[in-house]
């Protein structure tokens, strides 16, 4: 069933349609876990691109593929396949250390050769399945259709857990990600932050991707953190922006996929790349801006 199926069109009275949009139980469920995951991507997506880790992130969303088709396989709830592959991969990708020559090399080659070889395992697992796998879809490209209110509560927790230990070790990460080698010799566990936050950042892939889908929550990870830092480089404002981009873009592909036919999931990217792209063009404008306003204080003085 389409999502456009159950309205009646867009009435241009925004209090009318999101009246009708949240008359449907499974459009509130969809708005609550959109919500839920927007929050903790834009977070988690925030500190990844900071971090120069991007590629570990797509990785993570990537493994979360063969974790679910491992679990269907073996007749065992798909969210514990999530998990076990996005914080197993998280571990692999932390075991490679990214200071010292080589370090950032090396974790780029093992993320690749993880990377290749489970999403190889993946399509294994749905090939030797004997049943009928109806969702292989819905493990790639997500779908917020028939989530329930104990989903919801469940990703609630899992997100607040996840927030509360980064706002724990977020002040000395903010610090190791900004100038690792000085957060070294200043005596903060720069190790072990690392493998903390890959941890963190795969448990937040793993919850993502049951709702997003393994190749999409890379979308809200990466984009709404980027576009976000190409606009203001105050850690604080940047950050508020990524979660108020996260939640617009997943809000409004919501509304958008609930009047069209077509799949959520490419709404929320097309709309997350347009604002990044924006971001990225205000950025390049306001630095012209300002060498030509320097140049022409230099002639005139």
């Amino acid at each position: 069933m389409n999502w456009a199926d159950t309205s009646t069109g867009w009435s241009w009275n925004p209090v009318t349609d999101l009246q009708q949009i949240w008359a449907y139980p499974f459009m509130v469920n969809a708005f609550r876990a959109g919500t839920v995951v927007a929050v903790l991507a834009a977070v988690m997506g925030w500190f990844m691109v900071l971090r120069r880790q991007s590629f570990a992130g797509h990785t993570l969303a990537v493994v979360s593929f063969p974790g679910a088709a491992c679990a269907t396989l073996l007749g065992i709830g798909a969210g514990f396949g999530y998990f076990a592959f996005c914080i197993g991969g998280a571990l692999v990708i932390a075991a490679i250390p990214r200071a010292g020559q080589g370090g950032s090399g090396q974790e780029s080659a093992l993320t690749g050769t993880l990377q290749a070889f489970l999403l190889a395992c993946g399509f294994l697992f749905v090939a030797l399945y004997k049943g009928f796998l109806g969702g292989v879809d819905s493990l790639l490209f997500g779908s917020f259709l028939g989530i329930t209110t104990d989903q919801v509560f469940v990703l609630t927790i899992v997100a607040a857990l996840a927030l509360g230990m980064l706002a724990v070790i977020g002040r000395p990460l903010l610090f190791a990600s900004v100038d690792e080698d000085v957060a070294t010799g200043r005596g903060v566990p720069v190790r072990v932050l690392s493998v903390a936050f890959l941890l963190l950042l795969g448990a937040a892939t793993a919850e993502a991707g049951q709702i997003t889908g393994t190749l999409l929550v890379f979308a809200l990870l990466v984009m709404p953190a980027a576009a976000a830092q190409q606009l203001t480089a105050r850690p604080a404002t940047s950050l508020a922006l990524s979660v108020l981009i996260a939640l617009a873009v997943t809000w409004t592909g919501l509304i958008t996929a609930y009047y069209s036919p077509y799949p959520i999931g490419f709404y929320v990217t097309t709309f997350a790349f347009v604002v990044y792209v924006l971001a990225r063009a205000a950025r390049t404008l306001s630095t012209a801006v300002g060498r030509y306003r320097t140049v022409r204080t230099g002639v005139v003085a």
